[in-house]
């Protein structure tokens, strides 16, 4: 793609973004949404391939129809109350529909179908993009509009989602659909607690990013888009292998590794706000995801790659890749859990 092209598709990522998240008008933030939406459908088409043509396609019709119910929620609002304001929604209709807009723009259960099938058909950069910074301002506006909205239907969602996402990623063997339920996974835990500690779904979503660019950038640099080019990561690069294995199981949330962090707290906050069995529920489903991340860390560690192979592997890694940010990503990723103080007193 041509470098000024690019630079112009990646400012306006940023550009709707920023809008979104500066605006208390429910028409800024639409437009803001909508250059976002705009900005990513070249990335995504950068690739001439038919599943690049059918994931850019998809993507489309579910943010535009995401677009129109927040649309016409907020319009029907504005009518009903005479203001435009985010924080201001006292139609439980309205508020209702709204979430279900935003949570179709993130990909939570049951709106959920679209995110594996389109990540699928993405380069992995691509898939980044989408998996981390797409979801920046609809968590945004979750987190204006979630006081307001049914607690019921919030901890239904994130339920679901945390259910449904460990569940669906037993039996794949494509990474970026792995990584897709992984992620309708950790926003059913983002969700859960939003309303009753938006902190904590701030600091999920930012060890959420970490974790997630980690294990794209680490795929990417393997050339891994299978779990059976897994087997071939240790005989490569033994050394990123073993950060990929710890990067993996801090996605599953296992001790002492940074993606423990937001599970813990958010687990606290549920049983201190007298949920403990919501708690009990999201810390089993936790158990579902861990299991497809100990399997990409079997497949990585523990086999080796047959000698009758039906695609020639690669052998050797590209060493002319940048990896200083695939580093500092990495080192948050494994070690932040020591610093939940310091997080804890920067964010709440």
């Amino acid at each position: 793609m041509n470098p000024y092209v690019l630079m112009i598709l990646v400012s306006s990522l940023g550009l709707g973004t920023t809008m979104t998240f500066a605006s208390s008008h429910w028409m800024l933030a639409w437009m803001g949404l909508e250059i976002n939406t705009m900005a990513i459908i070249p990335l995504m088409t950068q690739k001439q391939h038919p599943r690049a043509v059918e994931a850019a396609t998809k993507y489309f019709l579910v943010q535009a129809t995401a677009a129109a119910m927040i649309l016409f929620a907020s319009t029907t609002n504005a009518w009903m109350t005479g203001q435009w304001d985010i924080n201001n929604l006292p139609n439980t209709t309205t508020c209702t529909m709204i979430t279900f807009a935003l949570a179709l723009k993130i990909g939570l259960a049951p709106m959920h179908l679209w995110l594996s099938e389109v990540l699928q058909g993405l380069d992995l950069l691509t898939g980044l993009i989408l998996s981390t910074w797409q979801k920046l301002a609809p968590m945004a506006l979750l987190i204006q509009t979630a006081q307001m909205a049914d607690p019921i239907l919030l901890t239904s969602l994130g339920i679901l989602s945390s259910l449904i996402g460990g569940w669906s990623g037993l039996n794949q063997t494509q990474l970026r659909k792995i990584l897709a339920y992984s992620s309708i996974a950790h926003m059913g835990w983002m969700i859960i607690v939003i309303q009753h500690a938006p902190q904590l779904t701030l600091i999920a979503l930012l060890m959420y990013i970490f974790m997630t660019s980690a294990a794209f950038l680490t795929l990417k640099k393997v050339s891994a888009t299978k779990i059976n080019t897994l087997t071939t990561v240790w005989l490569k690069s033994p050394i990123l292998a073993a950060m990929t294995t710890l990067v993996l199981l801090s996605l599953g949330g296992l001790p002492p590794l940074t993606g423990f962090m937001p599970k813990w707290l958010i687990l606290q906050e549920l049983t201190a706000q007298g949920l403990p069995t919501v708690a009990t529920f999201m810390a089993m489903t936790a158990l579902l995801s861990l299991y497809f991340y100990l399997r990409l860390c079997y497949a990585m560690t523990l086999t080796t790659s047959p000698s009758t192979s039906n695609s020639p592997p690669h052998w050797r890694t590209q060493t002319n890749q940048p990896t200083l940010f695939l580093t500092t990503i990495t080192v948050i990723t494994v070690g932040l859990l020591p610093l939940t103080p310091m997080v804890l007193t920067m964010l709440m």
